[in-house]
């Protein structure tokens, strides 16, 4: 027979679940990036590029369906493309500590909200593209014979 105490915590403490349908591709691209928003490195940085909310995460949902649940959504961005175009919006002051915050914020919510095959799936796959995002915008500052930071 169980304490009060650890019974206390299991009826606090839900059982999370992997990530399996549209709605938890929802839920979690509009928490995560509502800590975006009000993040002091990244917030300024987002809400200055974005002008439309809302139409930006049903793009995001729609590429974390395609990544994550393999579904046929349609999407179509150059998600790439699209950071090197931040980075030189900003001068190129974009570094590998915003994708870390990102990053970190990311696996937070994942954490919050599920377990499972697809939550690793989601944190590696986010892992990469963080990193293959900086490499492009590396690159193409360097094409461009732009200094970079170090």
């Amino acid at each position: 027979m169980e304490s009060l105490l650890e019974e206390s915590f299991m009826i606090n403490d839900p059982i999370k679940q992997d990530i399996e349908s549209s709605n938890d591709i929802d839920l979690l691209v509009r928490k995560f990036y509502a800590k975006v928003k009000v993040n002091k490195t990244l917030g300024p940085i987002f809400n200055k590029i974005i002008s439309d909310w809302e139409e930006h995460l049903i793009k995001l949902i729609s590429f974390w369906e395609a990544n994550l649940l393999f579904a046929n959504t349609g999407y179509r961005g150059n998600p790439g493309y699209k950071h090197i175009l931040v980075d030189q919006h900003f001068n190129n002051t974009i570094e590998q500590k915003h994708f870390g915050i990102w990053l970190q914020l990311w696996f937070e919510t994942l954490d919050e909200l599920f377990e499972g095959e697809k939550q690793i799936l989601a944190k590696e796959r986010a892992r990469k593209m963080g990193h293959m995002f900086f490499m492009k915008m590396y690159m193409a500052r360097q094409a461009k014979g732009s200094p970079t930071k170090k």
